[in-house]
Parts: C-alpha cells; structure tokens; sequence
C-alpha cells in the first residue's frame, strides 16, 4: 500500500494528484504545438474540477497562473496572459510596523490621550475651558474601571497636567461628576466572580461528601 506521505508533494492541493500528473506530462512532451495543446486541454478541466471560480473576474488568469505554478515554473508553453515568475507568486507581504508610542497612562486609552492633544490646540476661553472639563470626568471613570480604586480629585488634576505637558488646567470651580456608581460596580463585580468560585468549589465539595456517604 502507498500513502499520501510516501507520494510526491502536492504544490496545489485542490487540483488534485491527477491534475499534477497531467502538468508533469505535458512538461516531457517535446514538441511545443502539442505541448500548447496539452496545457489548453488540462486549464479546461481545472476549470471544470472549480466551477465555484467562475464568477471570478480573472478566472482564466488564475487557472494559468496555477497551471504555471503546480509545473514548478518549468512548463513552456505560450499563454495568453503574462507567464508568472517564481519572484512574482512568492513575494513577501511588507512588514506592518506595530506602533511603537508609549503612553505612559495607558489606562486612560488612545482616545482621550488624543482629545487632550486637541484640546491644547484650542485658543484660550471658554471653549476651551469646556473641553478640559469634558476630559477630566473621564479620564476619572477611565482610572476607576482598570484600577477599581477611589481615587482623589488632586490625582486626576495631576495627571492631565502631566498628559498635557502642564498645558491644561481645569476651569476654576469645577465639580468632577459623581462617579461612586463606578467604584460600586467595580466592587460588585469582584464581589460576583468571587461568589461564582465559592459556588462552584462548594457544588464540588458538596458532590465529593456525597461520594463519600454513599461509599460508607
């Protein structure tokens, strides 16, 4: 018996073996008008064997192209699109740069680091001054959803100066939002994963004593 592993590799699978047999042939024919011939012949049936690609716009074009490539690039025949190169089909996409800015307060996101860099682009007044205060409530939530802390109003004055590079000040009087309904979710929801474990090891345990009574 031979298996797949023992066969020669398959350079496109979903043509099948057949398929590369036929291209192998018609690579050792010698005379090139019977050779054209063979090539033609064989494209047909590998458009017939993926009918699902007809509605591709370029459908022969790709049926050439894999004719080209299942022959390992040895194949001489006259096509009527431009004959692929090895270079050509095996080019390597371009490396896509991973960006490489440190924000030193990532739990205040992208988002509002860009926002303050608007907002120190502004003219000074009153504009202005509503934009600061419409950055400063969430940079607040933003601490209080990844730190699950209270946290201080002087913190959160801090550190805008310090993502402005001290270019923004809050307006005077400001009043940051009543965030507690934040810090109470934060609280309940360690308080619910906490419950669920103590749940799940107590249905465990339960089942375990149960184990034991029945083996007594």
């Amino acid at each position: 018996m031979e298996y797949n592993t023992q066969r020669e590799h398959l350079i496109i699978p979903e043509y099948g073996r057949n398929i590369q047999k036929m291209v192998a042939h018609a690579i050792s024919i010698k005379d090139k008008e019977e050779r054209n011939r063979c090539a033609r012949s064989i494209v047909d049936v590998m458009g017939e064997l993926n009918p699902h690609l007809r509605d591709v716009s370029d459908f022969k074009h790709k049926l050439w192209d894999h004719l080209f490539i299942i022959s390992a690039f040895k194949l001489d025949v006259d096509s009527p699109f431009e004959i692929p190169t090895k270079d050509s089909v095996n080019i390597k996409p371009e490396r896509i740069e991973y960006p490489k800015k440190d924000y030193k307060y990532r739990h205040y996101g992208k988002t509002i680091s860009g926002m303050v860099m608007k907002a120190i682009d502004f003219k000074e007044g009153p504009e202005k001054e509503a934009l600061v205060a419409t950055i400063a409530n969430p940079l607040k939530k933003s601490y209080l959803t990844w730190n699950r802390d209270s946290v201080k109003d002087t913190k959160i004055i801090t550190d805008l100066a310090e993502l402005s590079g001290g270019k923004l000040k809050l307006p005077e009087g400001f009043v940051f939002a009543d965030v507690g309904n934040i810090t109470l979710q934060n609280r309940g929801n360690t308080s619910n994963s906490g419950r669920k474990r103590g749940s799940r090891s107590g249905k465990w345990s339960g089942s375990n004593n149960r184990r034991r009574a029945q083996r007594g």
